[in-house]
């Protein structure tokens, strides 16, 4: 009997990269967080609401939060589309528009801003055309769903495309040979297999437009109480030198968006166990 057998990992350095992974964890992510829930602590919850509930407080949190929500939904649905005409289809110009998906991430959303702003307000091409149907874009809250669903669509064609490519047109056949319709395929056999990267995609793209300010104060309007964004209203704080305030509505921000995608994930992690893959 052979006693005191180790294990090794055939990936080597292990301890040091786990070290070198928590200490960059916690400089970026942990400590910045700590820092922001030490300041909100020092504040107190009663500090906290007594900012977070006043009107303009309130408004701009279920503006950001309300908007993002629709514009990650639209993204679901755009992203998973485009991303399945790019790889089941073959096109003229197909290659383009495949690096045209990631033009958002390379844009700087300063530029993003202007040129929708340009492009959809009342004296721009799209904007011009909308005011003769009795119809406004910019500077109201169908301009902030339009620049985030601009920001947000890369996250979730990214995220499915690579699971698509690795379902086999042999599937589909399958189920067409068995007599299953094209709806049926598509809803019983391809969705179940993109949901868990779909439900990631569109985790990402909500987290994404909630934290949103470049692309979106060109084209909001930045009215309080009707186009005004949470962040903008942080950044109106920070020059007003009210870090109390500013931290109180961050803090509100960071509790939102962590139960929203703690649910996310719940229903990623249901999804994965109902296919198979957990």
């Amino acid at each position: 009997m052979i006693k005191g057998i180790i294990h090794r990992s055939p990936m080597p350095g292990l301890r040091l990269s786990m070290g070198i992974t928590l200490a960059m964890l916690s400089l970026i992510v942990i400590l910045p967080i700590g820092a922001l829930l030490s300041k909100g602590a020092s504040f107190g919850l009663e500090g906290i609401w007594a900012v977070v509930s006043t009107e303009r407080s309130m408004a701009a949190l279920f503006l950001s939060f309300r908007i993002s929500l629709f514009a990650a939904l639209i993204n679901l649905v755009l992203g998973v589309a485009t991303a399945w005409v790019l790889v089941r289809y073959r096109f003229p110009g197909r290659k383009l528009l495949d690096a045209a998906v990631d033009l958002p991430f390379a844009l700087p959303t300063a530029v993003a801003g202007i040129a929708l702003t340009a492009l959809y307000a009342p004296n721009g091409f799209l904007g011009a055309m909308a005011k003769e149907a009795g119809f406004k874009i910019a500077y109201t809250q169908w301009g902030i769903l339009i620049a985030l669903i601009f920001v947000g669509l890369p996250f979730v064609t990214r995220t499915v495309q690579p699971v698509i490519e690795e379902i086999e047109r042999e599937v589909e056949e399958a189920s067409a040979t068995l007599g299953a319709s094209r709806a049926y395929t598509l809803r019983r056999v391809i969705l179940p297999m993109l949901t868990p990267a779909a439900l990631t995609g569109f985790a990402l793209a909500l987290a994404r437009s909630v934290g949103e300010y470049g692309s979106v104060i060109f084209i909001a309007g930045n009215i309080p109480l009707r186009t005004e964004i949470a962040p903008l209203l942080i950044v109106i704080r920070l020059e007003e030198f009210d870090y109390d305030g500013a931290s109180a509505i961050g803090i509100a921000m960071l509790v939102i968006s962590f139960v929203m995608l703690f649910v996310i994930n719940g229903i990623q992690i249901w999804s994965r166990r109902r296919i198979g893959y957990v």
